[in-house]
């Protein structure tokens, strides 16, 4: 019994399995003529997975559903595959990554498109919550690409092809050119990957989106249709006319496999008293300030400043000594930067890189809403950890006059030049 793969074309999970089986020699043949809302709904296809969601690959030794697992299963068929690696080090790395490329990469593109595609309720603070932490893994993979062609030793591996077709939807669907410019060694991996013959054999051409796809109308998952009256053909006939001109845009969307998660709740900070000091009002004013600095912006800064709505902290890098390279010591900055990105609607910040030779310090100052550095910062934020986090005591004039030298990127800063400022608002 030859292997058949249950879904349609253009699923990006049954990507998964069709490329594996390439890279592999395993023969798996996709079922024709497979409609998401019919053909997995039916008693023979529900035998194979309750759920009804597809993939699921049929075998001589029964079914098996859930991509990863079904991607896992034609890698193995082939004896000492090498796209599980060469050392149970590399094998741990892959199963690695593969679990990195479905809860952190899947997960995030999943929350920021399947809202817009009128599956689940759209809701902007939830996009913006789901663009900031997508950010935050497209920025740690960008990290580990940076010194990486593949994602585990020096060829392609079954993590690489699982990361691929998770970022495929991305790709092709939310993250246009503007979004992953900030992410150039993905970029690099994701062109260099489809481009490989055994995969490029499976997607074909991949065009990256040149929009975000827009907002549709909630909608309800496809269900089988029923056949129209006589009487009522030629209306319902009209009436079904816009949904299949649709269908190719959704098609990715009704097969994919997991379902579309729900919305995170409110954050906590939003459920704050309201403040005297407006974050966007002080934004401007520092962002539009080009003469007599001191007076306007952090003048105005002080008259704004609500200690009771806000709190001021400095942070100091725990390692300074390790920074001994000016660009990988302002990349390391630039990088906590973007991942902070889930922050912004509630933060302000400066981070001074100090020195006119190696090692540099880097030192920070930040506003953040609350009385308390806000939790979802330091649970989702691994870069808080790096440095030394110290309130400021605006009682204390020492402090107040550090806090206005590092708003006004003041040189020297404490005897020493500035090689670089950066702001965060």
């Amino acid at each position: 019994m030859a292997l058949v793969l249950h879904a349609g074309t253009g699923n990006k999970n049954a990507f998964k399995a069709l490329i594996t089986a390439e890279y592999s020699g395993v023969n798996v043949e996709l079922v024709k003529n497979f409609e998401m809302g019919v053909s997995n709904k039916t008693p023979e296809f529900l035998k194979m997975n309750p759920l009804g969601k597809v993939p699921v690959l049929e075998t001589p030794d029964g079914p098996v559903f859930e991509s990863n697992a079904i991607a896992r299963y034609v890698a193995r068929l082939k004896a000492d595959n090498p796209l599980y690696g060469c050392s149970l080090i590399e094998y741990a790395h892959i199963e690695q990554w593969i679990d990195f490329a479905t809860t952190e990469i899947d997960q995030g593109i999943a929350r920021w498109f399947y809202p817009r595609t009128g599956y689940m309720p759209y809701l902007p603070p939830a996009e913006e919550a789901a663009i900031a932490a997508l950010k935050r893994s497209l920025g740690a993979l960008n990290t580990h690409l940076a010194n990486n062609t593949y994602l585990v030793g020096h060829s392609i591996t079954l993590a690489d092809i699982i990361m691929t077709c998770n970022l495929y939807l991305g790709f092709v669907r939310v993250m246009t050119k503007s979004f992953t410019s900030e992410f150039p060694h993905v970029e690099r991996y994701f062109w260099t990957m489809v481009n490989q013959p055994n995969v490029h054999k499976v997607v074909g051409e991949v065009k990256q989106a040149e929009s975000v796809f827009p907002v549709q109308s909630q909608k309800k998952p496809a269900q089988p249709k029923e056949p129209a009256k006589p009487k009522e053909a030629k209306k319902e006939a009209k009436k079904e006319a816009p949904k299949e001109a649709a269908k190719p845009k959704a098609e990715a969307v009704a097969e994919d496999e997991e379902e579309a998660p729900k919305p995170k709740a409110k954050n906590p900070l939003d459920l704050l008293p309201p403040s005297k000091m407006i974050l966007d009002e002080w934004k401007r004013l520092y962002s539009n300030t080009k003469t007599n600095f001191r007076e306007v912006a952090i003048g105005g800064f002080w008259e704004m400043y609500d200690p009771e709505g806000y709190s001021l902290w400095f942070c100091d890098y725990k390692y300074n000594d390790e920074n001994t390279v000016s660009f990988v010591t302002l990349n390391k900055v630039s990088g906590f930067l973007q991942r902070m990105d889930l922050a912004r609607k509630y933060a302000f910040g400066k981070m001074l890189v100090i020195g006119s030779e190696p090692p540099y310090k880097v030192k920070g100052l930040w506003l953040f809403r609350g009385k308390e550095i806000p939790q979802f910062v330091l649970d989702e934020c691994y870069d808080m950890e790096l440095y030394e986090w110290t309130k400021v005591d605006i009682t204390d004039e020492a402090q107040k006059e550090r806090v206005n030298a590092m708003i006004e990127d003041q040189e020297p800063f404490e005897g020493q030049a500035l090689l670089d400022a950066k702001c965060f608002k």
